[in-house]
């Protein structure tokens, strides 16, 4: 990556409280801060990024903790892209959570609904989309924008699109009571800025899914944000709602970064609910280039709304979790032929952006090509014993 650091942190970087982690070297994990450009290691503090957003004041620690310069974050940068040899031993941005678990809500705006119902409705084929996009459309298209979830005006729509024989699981979660919530990928499976995001090799009609990432404690407090992509198999999931796992939790699959945002007087949910994410696909190999935006203010649920619904009484977390909030980004242009609609080319670019998170950027590859996922849970427990790293106390 020869991305500058300007363009991957937020406009206002320099009050920003940027919190990640760096694989150092030989070394492993280690939880960082970025101050005035410089990344600082804070692990002696709090161990893994989990524990960090346990403490109250991790504002004050990300403000104030001593700890261990690491030099610039363009100098990381640059070790990284010269890296050579085995994993373990490259300097690099990781993913900036830990031991969360990775959830996702889905349909949360009202365009995204619409293509998954397509998706459906096509049984995984990229050659009907086109045509069953124009009569959804025309059937559902205005009213769907409109429509409270959960609602008694939702409810009336349902009922006429089951008369229609329009109804479907995902319309159920768009317009019903309960979002639907799924597992996106494994705690310490998601890879950073920089890294290769996979595509299962069996897939042919797939895109990245740019979204604001929720970063939870396990008091079901927000302390911050990021940014991440959710990498969608839209004729897995096609085929069958059911085949969702297969879809959506593969190696690389799940990319967030490049740091999480600590809220504060100057960042908070409000900043998030009236964001607007961008992205830009740019092919290696065809010279495609495609752009969009979600605007948070148009999701159909709000974001604290989507946190209660994954915890609370009825499911505790431990460790926390990060939350993908969902995009209102279905590419559609098309690529190979006329009426194809998108899909991915391996080599393809994909920079994902909003101003008070920065810019994550990665590449894709095939999740059977990319590095292989290694060091879970117990490796990192192992690591942190080694190196004398104590477990912060609250």
């Amino acid at each position: 990556m020869t991305d500058s650091v300007t363009s991957m942190l937020p406009v206002d970087a320099e009050r920003a409280l940027l919190v990640g982690r760096v694989w150092r070297g030989g070394a492993g994990p280690s939880v960082v801060v970025l101050r005035r450009g410089q990344l600082i290691d804070i692990s002696a503090h709090a161990a893994t990024m989990a524990e960090l957003l346990e403490c109250a004041d991790a504002p004050e620690i990300a403000r104030n903790a001593p700890g261990v310069a690491l030099g610039t974050l363009d100098e990381l940068l640059a070790k990284a892209k010269a890296g050579t040899g085995a994993e373990t031993d490259r300097t690099r941005l990781l993913a900036p959570n830990d031991l969360q678990a990775i959830k996702a809500c889905g349909v949360t705006f009202a365009v995204s609904l619409l293509e998954r119902v397509i998706e459906e409705q096509a049984k995984g084929d990229p050659a009907r989309a086109g045509e069953l996009r124009a009569a959804m459309q025309e059937c559902i298209g205005d009213d769907l924008s409109a429509i409270k979830p959960g609602s008694p005006a939702a409810d009336k729509l349902k009922q006429d699109l089951i008369a229609r024989g329009l109804w479907s699981p995902y319309m159920e979660v768009g317009i019903g009571p309960d979002a639907e919530v799924f597992t996106k990928s494994q705690p310490m499976s998601a890879v950073g800025f920089g890294a290769d995001v996979g595509l299962h090799p069996d897939s042919r009609w797939n895109n990245p899914e740019p979204e604001i990432v929720l970063a939870v404690n396990s008091r079901g407090e927000v302390r911050g944000a990021s940014l991440g992509n959710d990498v969608n198999l839209r004729d897995v999931e096609g085929r069958s709602a059911l085949l969702l796992g297969k879809a959506k939790d593969n190696n690389a699959s799940c990319a967030i970064g490049p740091f999480i945002r600590l809220f504060d007087e100057h960042f908070t949910i409000d900043t998030i609910r009236n964001a607007e994410v961008s992205m830009l696909i740019e092919g290696a190999d065809d010279d495609f280039h495609l752009s969009g935006a979600s605007r948070m203010r148009e999701i159909s649920r709000d974001p604290l709304d989507l946190v209660g619904q994954v915890c609370g009484k009825h499911h505790q977390y431990p460790d926390g979790f990060m939350l993908f909030l969902g995009t209102m980004f279905s590419p559609i242009k098309d690529r190979d032929a006329a009426g194809a609609g998108f899909t991915h080319h391996l080599g393809d670019r994909v920079s994902i952006s909003t101003p008070s998170l920065g810019t994550l950027v990665n590449e894709v590859q095939r999740s059977d090509q990319v590095a292989p996922w290694t060091f879970g849970v117990r490796a990192l427990f192992d690591n942190l014993a080694r190196r004398g790293l104590p477990r912060m106390t609250q």
